[in-house]
């Protein structure tokens, strides 16, 4: 039991090994790249085929077969590629579609296309209208083809219908959204050379062109017919096309259509083997590789590019050029807002509105130019200028925010910096009109010159509040403070006149000052009225001029100023008097006359 048991394990590891080698080395078989949904309306990635791709290093171009189902794709790609139906694409041969979603050759034919080597995968597509599938599924496999493909071989039984001719309406709206690109410049992809191949017998003395270029006419729409009408417009976007259509006829290649996989070269109709050999001469001369922005993609770059336009066609109810247009402008997209945000990013915040509002004007219109001359897609293009419009305004909105915010950072310090400057100046030590003017001027004048941007206008607002009534309480005190200090500076000079330096004058000038004060605001009039006293005027003209001036700043220096004077006064009173005695020419105190000459009395 315990040896059957690990035999068993070793048989399954063995699978799993050979499997994982068969993955990874065998790619001599179709793989799907892409898948129906459990739904079958929407597509999926599988790994496999995109492994088989994504190992390829050189560029790539893709030739994909396209048609009604039981049409025989999967038959003339073998024949493309020289294989037999049991090594290569599986042929059904029951009224069921064999092909679900896209397959791809695991290993592509090596081609040196205007000397770039260049690796060329053939894919297999779903049948359209085959049973159980819904129209949206036929239009995503449709698109996914004619966006993914370098050629695109719309392989036709017969004749071509009106049906068929609908089914192309995808590939001309490609083609209309991004033909007509200024040459030379990147382009999001080159759209698929369109070949109609009409599998047909006999052609009624017609050549194929005459036959496609007949079934693309006009028809007449006397009843107003809107799906005529709809018609009539691919059938003149083809037209316009002619240069990326071609079209070659191939007969059938045996009555026998069910016994065509056990036929060789030798069964088979002599004239289908010969314009099998120039079809295939035909596609290797207009395939080029698959170029996406400029640029020529290798595997890994294809499969990338392969998840980007299946999700686009995922994205909505239908498959839409407008999303395919809205996935190669994304990054343009990008590109151009990022180069909003460096034009915007070299501003110095705060400024102006006028001026922000200038340099946002410049370099939405440098962004929007570079838009329109790097965006992808003419009708559909609108949607992603929008985008970037939007986009643009966003960012806007944030740099305005900014700006206001910048801005009220600013005018608030300029603003609490005039504030403190103002209470600064309502407690000077020597109250000095001109100072406050000063300061009150300095302030207005940095406020006016340094605050800029939004803000300003509500500052200025507060400061002229603010200035304002600075400005009248130091007036209203101004008059009175300046009469105190007066004053007081009287009463001082009476004490050093009289004490200190015994300057008789000095003592007498002190005395007139304080006399003036006290007695003239008693004897004649109030306080108030003193302040548009001639005198006082004079003695505020007199203490302006001292006090504050070109020259010094009594206010800052009075401190190192008094403590000079005070060391000069006391060098005087104790040393001064002895030496200079008999240069002093102002009267001074005599004390002598209580020395030693007065007469003794008993």
């Amino acid at each position: 039991m315990d040896i059957s048991h690990w035999v068993f394990v070793v048989s399954v590891l063995l699978l799993f090994l050979a499997s994982g080698s068969f993955s990874i080395d065998n790619f001599h078989q179709p793989f799907p790249i892409v898948e129906p949904d459990p739904g079958h309306t929407k597509l999926r990635l599988s790994r496999e085929g995109l492994e088989a791709i994504s190992r390829i290093n050189t560029p790539i171009a893709a030739v994909a077969v396209i048609g009604p189902y039981r049409s025989g794709k999967s038959f003339l790609l073998n024949q493309l590629l020289s294989l037999s139906c049991y090594e290569g694409f599986g042929v059904g041969h029951m009224r069921d579609t064999k092909t679900k979603g896209i397959w791809v050759w695991g290993i592509p034919l090596e081609l040196d296309i205007d000397g770039v080597r260049t690796s060329v995968f053939y894919l297999d597509t779903e049948g359209f209208e085959s049973v159980g599938k819904s129209n949206v599924y036929d239009d995503r496999i449709f698109a996914l083809a004619t966006v993914m493909s370098s050629v695109l071989i719309y392989n036709l039984p017969e004749t071509v219908r009106e049906a068929d001719i609908s089914r192309l309406s995808f590939a001309v709206e490609l083609a209309e959204e991004f033909y007509g690109r200024v040459k030379g410049q990147d382009v999001a992809f080159e759209p698929a050379k369109l070949l109609w191949l009409i599998q047909r017998d006999f052609l009624e003395g017609k050549t194929v062109k005459e036959m496609v270029d007949e079934a693309l006419r006009h028809v007449p729409n006397t009843g107003g017919d809107k799906n005529i009408d709809q018609v009539n417009q691919i059938r003149d976007s083809l037209a316009v096309m002619g240069d990326n259509s071609t079209a070659f006829s191939l007969p059938q290649p045996h009555l026998r259509r069910t016994k065509l996989c056990d036929l060789k070269d030798d069964d088979l109709d002599p004239m289908y083997v010969k314009k099998r050999e120039q079809l295939k001469e035909l596609v290797a001369s207009i395939i080029r590789p698959k170029i996406v922005q400029g640029k020529s993609l290798n595997g890994k770059e294809f499969v990338s590019f392969l998840e980007k336009i299946l999700e686009a066609l995922n994205k909505g109810e239908i498959p839409s050029t407008g999303s395919l247009v809205e996935v190669f402008n994304k990054g343009i997209v990008e590109r151009c807002l990022k180069l909003y945000n460096e034009r915007m990013g070299k501003l110095r915040l705060p400024m102006p509105e006028q001026s922000l509002q200038d340099a946002h004007d410049r370099s939405r219109e440098e962004a929007m130019k570079a838009f329109d001359e790097l965006h992808f897609g003419r009708r559909h293009a609108k949607t992603s200028f929008k985008q970037l419009d939007e986009d643009i305004k966003e960012v806007n909105k944030n740099i305005i925010m900014a700006n206001e915010y910048h801005s009220a950072r600013l005018c608030e310090a300029l603003y609490t910096q005039c504030e403190d400057n103002m209470d600064q100046l309502q407690v000077l030590r020597l109250p000095s009109m001109a100072k406050f003017n000063a300061g009150f001027l300095q302030c207005n004048r940095s406020f006016e010159q340094e605050c800029i941007g939004p803000s300003k206008a509500n500052y200025e607002q507060r400061m002229v509040k603010m200035m304002g009534k600075s400005r009248s309480l130091f007036i209203k005190e101004y008059n009175q403070r300046l009469f105190n200090w007066l004053v007081t500076f009287s009463l001082i000079m009476v004490m050093v006149g009289r004490f200190i330096i015994k300057f008789i004058l000095i003592e007498m000038a002190a005395w007139v000052l304080f006399i003036f004060l006290e007695t003239y605001t008693r004897m004649f009039w109030s306080s108030e009225s003193l302040y548009y006293n001639p005198v006082w005027h004079f003695i505020v003209s007199t203490w302006e001029t001292i006090v504050y001036n070109p020259i010094l700043d009594l206010d800052r220096w009075a401190i190192p100023i008094g403590c000079t004077v005070a060391l000069w006064m006391l060098y005087w009173r104790c040393y001064g008097r002895r030496k200079h005695k008999s240069r002093w020419l102002l009267p001074m105190y005599n004390s002598h006359k209580s020395g030693s000459n007065r007469p003794r009395s008993d």
